[in-house]
């Protein structure tokens, strides 16, 4: 037989059988060459080997041959006659022996030992290999042979890509139409001993595993992870965030002292109480990474392996060495846990850390708080704004539309204060307009008294007393309007005052409080401190002594003698010009020259003081009326602006809610691209409004639900809300709150008005509950901003706790890409059926062992098996006795090893099945 040399390099070559033969197929440039790799652990496997090949059969010659001995020397004379040597003529027979592809297919399906101890291995290059069956008529034998291999010789790039279904076809393809995956490997193809280990262009094949038979059945099984073609060894952890070795120094219930640890996914296995956890927990103390258990949720340490034993670990430390070979030492009784200079430089998820974080009820919850941290650190440094946290980024980030909608929010309860107002006043312009006409109507009245209290022939003078009385009114209604605009300049001198003293410093410190990290110096703040544009001080001063003086010369007396009874009065047109004390100087003396009679002329002077006062009550009503008059123009003005502020808080809001959607990107963009279970996991930024909340206030707080109307009945607005203003307020643009808010106004504003608890005659309640009414109406307080976390469609806090614990995991496995320190997990399976395990777990950690070293406990051997776990520790514990710890042993291995697939068989949950599945799944033929 002519046998090749098959290399894996390890710490150590190891020599395979490799039965190569010619298939009876053509390619280009000959036949295409297969080979047989042959378990050589069997004891009798060259006997079994032997009457395999016994079994094939080539046609010359007008006869047949089996692949045996003398079949083989027989057929080399036959072909050369000039061969009389046995030994060349067996030589010369291999080379012309061809196997019939059929039979040899045919043979091996026959043989259990074959199906146990060989693998087939066809060349994949154009020479002899199955690149070179180029014909269409060669599809199909080619197809045959390639599916029945388990592996292809070839180095080249582009037919591993192939073969893994990166290329034409993908996974799903390559697996039906071929059979599996297949393992690509290359050698040196050495004819001479020289050439032996000199691989062509430096492409080394390196198999994942212990030198040995089973390691390249489970790269046949797992290519993609377990076999690589390459100068180097694939090395896909940073090495200094990856263990390279556990020792236990000074515990004689620990052996071995030292455990080699893999740099991809190792699963630690036993029976329960053998020491699974402990391994685990010491490990995790290694890293400085046992009190980050305990951050959100009960102290989970107190039921812990360490706490338990702390009375028997004395000086026992553990020593950790890193792939960068640094190494760690610390002891196991927790002493450095306080040292402020020590970082986790793991992440330990243990059993209760797990549970208090996906039980938590509070809200944010420990779950929703890692969600935000991992959101956090995928933004990159530069783009934090200098937060420390998500909380602080979030903060930043949408403080400035918090405080805009805030204003507009203040701005609308102040207009509809003002509004409440316009409302009273244009509800009081009927009743002021009757008091004027009432008022009007009195003092004529009171005129025609007047006038018959005089003697006859004196209708002149009583004209021109009526004349002064209006002169001397005009005097004092100027002189009370100077009075009152001289107290507001006072009021508005006094508030100047006060808004630099008090309001404007008050002001800059809140300002500097919400902004700590400006830079701005103490001079530079000094310029933001407000003050008023133009020169107010002076304009006040100027306006205040005006005021007074005119005050001053309406009411002082001049130093000339009043008229006596014989001057004449003035004419009209100078009427006006005179001081006031002279007018009523002349209104006493004319009322004199009026009445004949003490008794008429005292009643006389009081009806014509009472016509003074009417007067002036009815100049007040009058400015009332006016006011009143103008109340519904002003209340259209006010309820536009509030409209428009109303907009305004939308604008703020829908700018919070976009800018939530920015800090959230990279996590939604990354998960709406994922696919298996990573896409089953989504966040969403939305406005959320409470409906409920804002009618339930209404209906128990503002309206009367006995009443007749659209309103009556628990239940009723909040069911006309739900339709008419909730998918705005939750979707809408901010025009389109707007407009919605407008149309609801307009077709039940009066229904609500119909609805109020308070009578209307009850003006100072009604009033007060039109202020109220106005403020719930317009308010926004029951719309806000959140982000929703989905998995499968329904929302995070609707899933069980075993569920949260699937989305707690996928966040640490899949989605943490920023953290690439060592991942510790105590039994990830707890509270999960095995179907949930394999469909939902089994992808997350396959692929987060590809960029980080991760540890697990686990009872489920799908985690083991179905992950291709890459190493294994089997735990077990021997009691001692009563007071003293048990000895703790731990073997390693791989899978690949029969002793840890029996091991995995015997001890964990669903262990054959497990094989079974792995295999189904990646439609293997391997039958072992």
């Amino acid at each position: 037989d002519r046998a090749k040399v098959a290399l894996i390099r390890q710490n150590r070559p190891a020599i395979r059988s490799n039965i190569e033969m010619r298939l009876d197929a053509a390619g280009r440039r000959g036949f295409i060459n297969a080979h047989l790799l042959v378990n050589p652990v069997d004891h009798d496997h060259i006997d079994q080997l032997e009457r395999l090949l016994s079994r094939l059969s080539f046609g010359a010659h007008n006869d047949r041959f089996n692949c045996t001995r003398q079949d083989l020397i027989r057929l080399g004379k036959l072909a050369n006659p000039k061969i009389g040597d046995d030994h060349a003529a067996l030589m010369h027979g291999a080379t012309q022996f061809k196997v019939n592809f059929a039979k040899l297919k045919e043979v091996i399906a026959e043989s259990e030992w074959a199906k146990k101890n060989v693998l087939v291995a066809v060349a994949g290059n154009s020479g002899d290999g199955t690149s070179s069956m180029r014909q269409a008529s060669d599809t199909t034998i080619r197809q045959e042979i390639e599916a029945f291999a388990h592996i292809i010789f070839s180095s080249n790039p582009s037919q591993r890509d192939f073969w893994l279904g990166r290329g034409a076809d993908n996974e799903d393809k390559i697996r039906s139409r071929y059979g599996g995956l297949k393992l690509c490997l290359h050698g040196s193809d050495a004819h001479s001993i020289e050439a032996i280990g000199q691989a062509h262009h430096n492409r080394f094949s390196w198999l994942k595993g212990s030198p040995s038979f089973a390691t390249l059945e489970q790269a046949c099984i797992d290519p993609a992870n377990r076999g690589y073609i390459g100068e180097k060894a694939p090395v896909s952890v940073i090495l200094s965030e990856a263990i390279s070795s556990i020792t236990i120094e000074d515990a004689d219930w620990f052996e071995p002292t030292k455990i080699p640890l893999n740099c991809g996914l190792i699963s630690i296995i036993g029976a329960r109480g053998s020491g699974k956890t402990a391994l685990v927990e010491m490990i995790a103390a290694g890293c400085d990474s046992i009190s980050e258990t305990t951050r959100y949720g009960s102290d989970s340490l107190s039921s812990s392996f360490l706490a338990r034993a702390s009375s028997h670990l004395g000086n026992a430390r553990v020593i950790l060495r890193w792939a960068s070979d640094d190494s760690e030492c610390r002891h196991l009784d927790g002493r450095e846990t306080d040292d402020p200079t020590s970082s986790p430089r793991a992440r330990y998820l243990s059993q209760q850390f797990v549970t208090d974080l996906c039980l938590a009820d509070e809200h944010p919850s420990g779950l929703s708080k890692e969600i935000e941290r991992v959101i956090f650190d995928s933004h990159p440094a530069d783009a934090t704004d200098g937060a420390v946290d998500f909380s602080g980024l979030r903060e930043l980030r949408t403080r400035r539309y918090q405080r805009a909608s805030a204003r507009e929010a203040e701005s609308i309860q102040q207009i509809s204060r003002y509004i409440s107002m316009e409302l009273e006043k244009e509800r009081l312009k009927d009743t002021f307009e009757k008091e004027v006409k009432d008022k009007e109507e009195q003092i004529r009245r009171y005129e025609a008294d007047l006038r018959k209290l005089t003697v006859e022939g004196s209708e002149a003078r009583v004209k021109q007393h009526q004349k002064l009385l209006a002169a001397a009114q005009v005097h004092r209604n100027k002189r009370n309007q100077l009075k009152a605009q001289h107290r507001t300049l006072l009021n508005l001198q006094d508030e100047v005052a006060n808004m630099r003293g008090t309001l404007a410093p008050g002001m800059l410190r809140e300002c500097q409080i919400r902004n700590p990290v400006s830079g701005l110096s103490p001079q530079d703040w000094s310029g933001f401190i407000l003050d008023y544009k133009g020169p107010v001080d002076e304009l006040l001063d100027d306006h205040i002594n005006r005021t007074t003086n005119e005050i001053e010369g309406l009411t002082s007396q001049s130093s000339k003698p009043p008229l006596d009874d014989t001057l004449d009065i003035p004419i009209d047109s100078e009427l006006n010009k005179l001081e006031l004390h002279v007018l009523e100087d002349m209104i006493v003396r004319m009322e004199r020259q009026l009445k004949d009679d003490e008794r008429v002329q005292g009643r006389y002077a009081a009806l014509s003081k009472t016509i003074e006062q009417e007067r002036d009550r009815l100049e007040k009503l009058v400015s009332r009326l006016q006011d009143a008059s103008g109340a519904a123009e002003r209340k259209r003005d006010l309820q536009q602006q509030r409209i428009d502020a109303y907009e305004r808080v939308f604008d703020a809001i829908i700018a919070e809610e976009n800018e939530l959607n920015v800090l959230y990107s990279p996590l939604k963009d990354r998960l709406a691209e994922a696919s298996g279970t990573l896409h089953k996991l989504s966040i969403s930024v939305n406005r959320r409004a409470d409906t409920a909340t804002w009618a339930k206030y209404a209906e128990e707080e503002l309206l009367d639900r006995r009443l007749e109307g659209p309103f009556k009945g628990r239940g009723a607005l909040s069911s006309i809300v739900e339709s008419k203003l909730k998918p705005m307020w939750e979707t809408g643009t901010a025009t389109e709150v707007k407009h919605a808010m407008d149309q609801f106004i307009h077709k039940y504003y009066q229904n609500l008005l119909d609805h109020a608890p308070v009578s209307r005659e009850k003006h100072s309640d009604y009033r007060a509950w039109l202020g109220k009414f106005a403020h719930w109406l317009y308010s926004t307080d029951h719309i806000t901003v959140q982000y929703g976390v989905t998995y499968d469609n329904v929302d995070l806090d609707k899933h069980s706790p075993g569920t949260r614990g699937i989305v707690l995991l996928l966040l640490y496995l899949a989605l943490d890409d920023e953290d690439n320190r060592p991942l510790i997990i105590d039994q990830p399976e707890e509270n999960l059926d095995s179907r949930s395990v394999f469909d939902e777990l089994v992808p997350l950690f396959v692929s987060a062992k590809e960029r980080r070293q991760v540890i697990i406990v686990t009872h489920n051997a799908n985690l083991v098996v179905n992950t291709d776990s890459d190493q294994i520790i089997i735990a077990e514990a021997n009691p001692t006795s009563d007071h003293d710890l048990p000895r703790l042993t731990y073997q390693a291995g791989g899978l690949e090893d029969t002793a840890i697939r029996e091991a995995v068989c015997d001890i964990l949950e669903g262990g054959e099945q497990a094989f079974q599945e792995r295999a189904r799944r990646m439609r293997v033929r391997l039958e072992r």
